[in-house]
């Protein structure tokens, strides 16, 4: 008997059959999300899936910084692993904004410069401050993806069960990254409290913003 897995599984779960006898395939409805029933689901999931790509391609650029300052010391590999995930995640949502024709924030240009700049500033004071950045950083992210999560399952949770699968795996790496930013001293940086205040609060307001441009 051939065995059947999972991805195969998926895959028939969203694909269109015609012909009862063959079963034979006629085309994919959708990878992650049907089609939006009306203008206000569609506006409802083109915000989410704006904020959360925005989202992504910022940490990746406070990765970049990270690693321009830090990349040749002992805690490169540590933050290139980090990076290496926030890329998967980036390179997800860029795929789900192409196939669902949502256009991304008009503010990429500016996350594009002030996440580097974060990121490098924060790892000019060394890897305890690379840490607190993350710890900030990850943090702020997480609870945005749990908020998501809730809003999801009031609506209806099984029309969205692949997307909450997609954030919920995001959200527990995030937990990683922000897990690990403590575990490696980045509560130990002089100012810790202002520096993460400081920073948790510029990331909501990249939320709200990126929610609406």
């Amino acid at each position: 008997m051939q065995r059947v897995t999972r991805s195969a599984v998926r895959h028939a779960r969203n694909c269109v059959y015609v012909n009862g006898v063959n079963g034979s395939v006629l085309s994919r409805r959708y990878s992650v999300l049907p089609p939006a029933r009306d203008e206000e689901e569609k506006t409802m999931l083109d915000r989410m899936l704006r904020v959360d790509h925005a989202g992504e391609y910022g940490a990746n650029r406070i990765y970049a910084g990270q690693m321009a300052i830090l990349g040749r010391t002992q805690t490169g590999p540590l933050i290139q692993h980090m990076w290496d995930q926030e890329k998967k995640h980036l390179e997800k949502f860029n795929t789900i904004l192409g196939e669902q024709r949502v256009r991304p924030t008009l503010l990429l240009p500016l996350w594009n410069i002030s996440g580097f700049l974060l990121g490098a500033c924060s790892a000019l004071l060394g890897k305890e401050g690379a840490m607190a950045c993350t710890v900030a950083v990850e943090e702020s992210i997480s609870e945005h993806y749990n908020s998501q999560i809730r809003a999801l399952m009031e609506v209806d949770p099984e029309r969205y069960t692949e997307l909450l699968q997609i954030i919920k795996e995001f959200r527990d790496d995030e937990m990683e990254h922000h897990d690990t930013g403590l575990e490696h001293d980045a509560e130990s940086v002089p100012g810790y409290f202002f520096l993460k205040t400081f920073i948790h609060t510029g990331c909501k307001a990249a939320i709200y913003i990126s929610q609406r441009v």
